[in-house]
């Protein structure tokens, strides 16, 4: 039987190694930016985006040293969005992961120039990658093109000026779904995406992993929507009713939570069906779809 926990925790130590190396330059005398921006990478994290890449690509039997670089860029630009994300500007929350958000932790500019600081270092290191592989330098920029959509105003940036237009205000369940999809589904979508081209997959085959990362990132969203309201907060490191409180639109608070919890579940099995083609080579993705739903943080 397949032990996800066991899994999870291999990769997770694998890609926060990875992350470490990065840095091998400042190790001795980093700079402030350099300390925020560390501050906030390792604070902790499931990893969740990193961890798919890696695993759409071990589906096309990739190896995981060619596409970790990749993996390596999704958390750096993950990390900047929720840097942003916690911003007074923002949501104006004081903990992330159970540790002071990185603007409470140094200042409001520091943390901005930090989230700016990854951003920018996530193209680095994907370009850095490309250099590196000659032969697979279309490929990568394939993988930055992936990328970029889904983290700019095609996508995750996107969502959340819809997220805080939004607050206080009543908008529809498609319009919602619309949201959740951009502001967390499409770096997610991405992540899959851009292990599947690193692996080398068919138009099919990539076809069939970009509707998983699609299921499993709205998902994703419903399921932080649950758990901002039935949440542990010694768990998720944040307070729960937080959503409530900034008056933002979830889908609890349009469908109600058992509609949502259901919702959630369908998902779920939507992104497992999409994995048919694979066979087993798929089984450490199908138990990634029922993880986001099932998760406590």
């Amino acid at each position: 039987m397949f032990d996800l926990k066991a899994y999870l925790k291999e990769k997770q130590q694998r890609v926060n190694a990875a992350l470490k190396d990065l840095w091998h330059d400042h190790e001795c005398s980093p700079t402030l930016l350099v300390q925020a921006m560390r501050y906030s990478l390792e604070a902790g994290g499931k990893r969740l985006r990193p961890i798919l890449c890696l695993c759409a690509s071990e589906v096309m039997g990739a190896s995981e040293a060619d596409v970790m670089p990749a993996a390596c860029a999704l958390e750096l630009i993950h990390t900047y969005s929720l840097i942003h994300d916690d911003l007074p500007a923002m949501d104006d929350d004081d903990l992330r992961r159970g540790k002071p958000t990185c603007h409470k932790a140094f200042d409001e500019a520091t943390a901005i120039l930090a989230g700016d600081a990854l951003l920018t270092a996530a193209f680095e290191v994907l370009a850095a990658a490309g250099r590196r592989q000659p032969d697979s330098a279309l490929k990568w920029l394939e993988v930055i093109y992936c990328i970029a959509r889904g983290a700019g105003y095609s996508g995750m940036v996107e969502g959340q000026m819809m997220d805080i237009s939004s607050e206080g205000k009543t908008i529809t369940l498609e319009e919602l779904e619309r949201l959740q999809r951009l502001k967390t589904g499409a770096l997610i979508e991405a992540s899959v995406w851009v292990g599947a081209v690193l692996g080398g997959g068919s138009a099919h085959e990539i076809a069939a992993l970009r509707a998983y990362g699609r299921h499993i990132g709205l998902a994703f969203q419903v399921a932080d929507d649950i758990l901002n309201i039935e949440g542990e907060p010694a768990m998720l490191g944040k307070p729960v009713g937080s959503d409530e409180a900034h008056q933002k639109a979830t889908r609890p608070s349009l469908t109600g939570l058992d509609q949502a919890k259901a919702r959630a579940a369908q998902l779920a099995d939507k992104a497992s069906e999409a994995l048919r083609i694979f066979g087993n080579k798929a089984e450490p993705l199908v138990a990634l779809a029922r993880y986001v739903i099932e998760r406590n943080r």
